[in-house]
């Protein structure tokens, strides 16, 4: 048994606020990558551009200075708007908030070429049938399209939620109080830094386990239906 020496509460407050962390990047990386790649996939050319230069930038600077630059950047930025009304007081910006807008991007950069991916295996005849039969586009995208994009894009989704939920210890450099912070401090305490980096690794350890465990449940929900028809045919 590890001794933690009572320092296992603030190991699970720091697990906690790595959670929230991840499943905040992670539900707006979603939406930023479908939107991103269906702005790849858009027959207008300044649209392609936008997503282009996106996702370049954001997979081509490291997690970590994108972080430094969110954070230090909305400082000046917030900090410039308010002495142009006047507003003399140094005004600080949350570390949670410039973190998980940070890796939200990241997410969303990463998870658009998954999304565009899936979207260009959609069978054009699928659409193409919908129209026909006068489903509207927004119906033909929920129904027919998304379902399909969801099945196929979950195994390289799952992938980056585990890079981000990693990458979240990046966060520390600006104050934020998850895990590997937390865990920090404990050292700096005890002066034990092998007892506690293990016991942090082993939590990642065991978040990752987690992950892989609901991402395959998810992955077995997601293609019932297609086993059953490749079985049935």
């Amino acid at each position: 048994m590890i001794d933690l020496q009572g320092f296992g509460g603030l190991l699970a407050e720091g697990t906690w606020m790595t959670i929230r962390v991840t499943m905040i990047a992670a539900t707006a990386g979603v939406c930023i990558g479908i939107g991103v790649a269906l702005m790849k996939l858009s027959s207008s050319r300044l649209a392609r551009l936008l997503a282009e230069t996106y996702t370049t930038v954001l997979r081509g600077v490291p997690i970590l200075l994108v972080i430094l630059l969110f954070y230090f950047g909305a400082i000046a930025a917030v900090n410039s708007a308010a002495r142009a009304f006047g507003y003399m007081e140094f005004i600080d910006v949350s570390a949670f908030a410039a973190g998980c807008l940070a890796l939200s991007l990241a997410f969303g950069a990463y998870s658009a070429e998954v999304f565009r991916g899936a979207f260009q295996s959609i069978p054009r005849g699928q659409i193409e049938a919908a129209r026909a039969i006068g489903l509207p586009s927004t119906k033909t995208f929920f129904k027919i399209t998304l379902p399909q994009v969801w099945r196929l894009a979950l195994p390289g989704l799952g992938n980056i939620f585990l890079v981000i939920m990693k990458e979240t210890a990046l966060i520390s450099v600006v104050g934020l109080d998850e895990l590997m912070r937390k865990t920090q401090f404990a050292v700096d305490f005890t002066k034990k830094p092998f007892t506690f980096f293990l016991v942090a690794a082993l939590i990642y350890l065991g978040l990752t386990v987690i992950t892989m465990g609901v991402a395959a449940w998810l992955e077995g929900r997601a293609n019932r239906g297609f086993v059953a028809q490749r079985r049935g045919g």
